[in-house]
């Protein structure tokens, strides 16, 4: 009856948070057909989900010119790729027990709602690569951002002997081989950044040698200014959280605090998140108080749907990939 996703959705996508999601698909594609280029933010659990099954092409098609992501999103994304047969699906989470939660963590399976990730096969089978990374990075005096580390990690090619998805659905390979720009705030707050700090604190890493998040916003400055030409730069927030606070700052922070009075505002702003408005909320926070705080100007295209994002994002990449 459809030939494509995009049919599905001119056809039924017509009114509320389903309208909402056709035309912020609509102002991304006019977006990039102005020369402009776009930011996606990362929250939540979206590699778990297996968001790199759209955003890999995403990435390769030039769809989107930087990623900012929590670090579980940097690294659960190579989880999947190196132990996808090891994750357990558990579709009724919401009737176990503290006895059911305390077996699985017996098992080695840490849940994220319904998919557990297992222990030794994904945090474990990283661990081992990544330490000898960092530990290559200190011996030459070296200093890389988390997100560089997990490129030479995978571009290495030592994580092939595990590979268990088809490669091209893995959303970190695809930046890595095309070096995409990640912005990656509060990394400690991971896995690997718990790992990475039980090393310094057994005196085996020092601290310094990863980058710190301080390092990252002065990284998109430099990266904004020299992007924000034209059409701009556009902010695609999948969720709410650090990975769209971040980066979403730097603009008023190169206008107020570096007194750049030239510098553009964010040029298209669209957000998915089941957040909504209320007192004190950033995340359910409408796209027009962004105005206030010198992010968003009067004009900018602004789309928020409350929705589910695991849904959202792949339809509208759908849409954006011709698919």
């Amino acid at each position: 009856m459809y030939s494509s996703v995009r049919e599905f959705m001119e056809k039924n996508y017509l009114h509320f948070n389903a309208a909402s999601v056709v035309d912020a698909a609509k102002g991304y594609e006019a977006h990039l057909n102005a020369d402009g280029k776009m930011l996606i933010s990362l929250a939540g659990a979206m590699s778990t989900a297996e968001l790199g099954i759209s955003l890999a092409e995403m990435i390769r098609q030039d769809k989107v010119a930087i990623i900012s992501c929590t670090g579980a999103n940097l690294e659960e994304d190579i989880m999947n790729l190196v132990a996808h047969s090891h994750y357990k699906r558990v579709p009724n989470y919401r009737d176990l027990t503290p006895k059911e939660e305390w077996d699985l963590l017996e098992k080695g399976l840490n849940r994220v709602t319904d998919t557990c990730i297992p222990e030794e096969e994904a945090f474990r089978r990283l661990q081992k690569h990544i330490f000898k990374i960092w530990k290559d990075a200190e011996k030459a005096g070296e200093r890389f951002f988390p997100h560089e580390y997990m490129y030479k990690m995978l571009l290495s090619g030592v994580l092939e002997q595990y590979y268990e998805i088809d490669p091209k659905n893995s959303w970190m390979l695809a930046a890595a081989e095309k070096n995409l720009p990640i912005i990656v705030p509060g990394w400690e707050d991971s896995t690997m950044g718990n790992i990475f700090a039980s090393y310094c604190i057994k005196s085996e890493l020092v601290p310094s040698t990863v980058k710190s998040g301080i390092e990252y916003m002065t990284y998109l400055a430099d990266w904004y200014k020299n992007n924000s030409e034209g059409k701009g730069v556009g902010f695609f927030q999948i969720g709410g959280g650090i990975a769209g606070d971040f980066p979403i700052c730097v603009v008023p922070m190169m206008y107020q605090d570096l007194e750049m009075y030239d510098i553009p505002f964010w040029s298209y702003f669209c957000q998915i998140s089941d957040s909504t408005t209320s007192y004190g909320s950033y995340s359910g926070a409408v796209p027009n108080e962004k105005i206030t705080w010198g992010k968003l100007d009067i004009d900018t295209p602004k789309y928020i749907i409350e929705s589910d994002a695991t849904i959202v994002a792949p339809l509208i990449f759908a849409w954006l990939l011709n698919q």
